[in-house]
């Protein structure tokens, strides 16, 4: 298998947690545009078009002549029996917040020292995207929630990726409580910056204890109720 091919593996992996993982995209809805989505990627059109083909051929995206491409209405995303209760449990914050101290920090450390070249891109890509909307002061639970998902995917370990609904979960409730602390604000965006420098240099242990210390300041600092 030639590089450009299992780069497009790759992609039509990334897309299908777009879909199945992060949410995104449901079963009936529209992909963004060619430009839209490559640009995200960091890929060629002609590579972006090749992934869609593999997630059309494996009946996951249809392709409408003239309209666009969208997730087949008749694919389901059921997350494996064993989780999915857990991703609709209301539970406390802080416990959700204990889990990704225990979860995330060695998902960061893998990530460094596995994710390929396009992963790390991608990473940092939704890191600045993270700090533009910010600056903006625009929702950014979805971008949060890829970030995460990215780093999470990086690793390569298809266990991980199956338990981040959950660690979704955090995710959210986290960014809507650091929208009423500026302190939180402002350590979210010290502490994503230090945990891409690790993790674009690909140093494990300080991508572990950058994760480590990101979670322990929002427990510091929002409140675990």
């Amino acid at each position: 298998m030639d590089q450009e091919s299992r780069l497009s593996d790759r992609i039509a992996d990334s897309i299908l947690s777009m879909i199945t993982v992060e949410k995104r995209f449901l079963p009936g809805s529209k992909l963004p545009n060619e430009n839209i989505l490559s640009e995200e990627l960091k890929v060629s059109r002609t590579t972006l078009r090749e992934a869609i083909r593999i997630l059309a051929t494996e009946g996951i995206l249809e392709i409408r002549r003239g309209k666009g491409t969208f997730v087949r209405e008749g694919f389901r995303l059921d997350q494996p029996k064993e989780f999915s209760h857990l991703a609709s449990a209301k539970v406390k914050v802080k416990d959700l917040y204990e889990m990704r101290l225990i979860f995330e920090p060695e998902a960061a450390y893998y990530a460094a020292l596995r994710a390929t070249e396009e992963e790390i891109q991608r990473i940092l890509a939704l890191g600045a995207e993270i700090e533009k909307r910010i600056y903006q002061k625009k929702d950014r639970t979805d971008v949060e929630q890829s970030f995460h998902k990215s780093i999470a995917k990086a690793t390569h370990n298809e266990f991980i990726n199956q338990l981040m609904p959950v660690i979704y979960e955090g995710i959210n409730k986290g960014v809507k409580l650091s929208e009423e602390y500026e302190e939180a604000v402002q350590a979210t965006l010290i502490d994503h910056k230090i945990l891409m420098d690790f993790l674009r240099v690909r140093n494990g242990e300080g991508a572990r204890n950058a994760m480590r210390i990101h979670i322990l300041h929002a427990m510091e600092q929002l409140p675990m109720k």
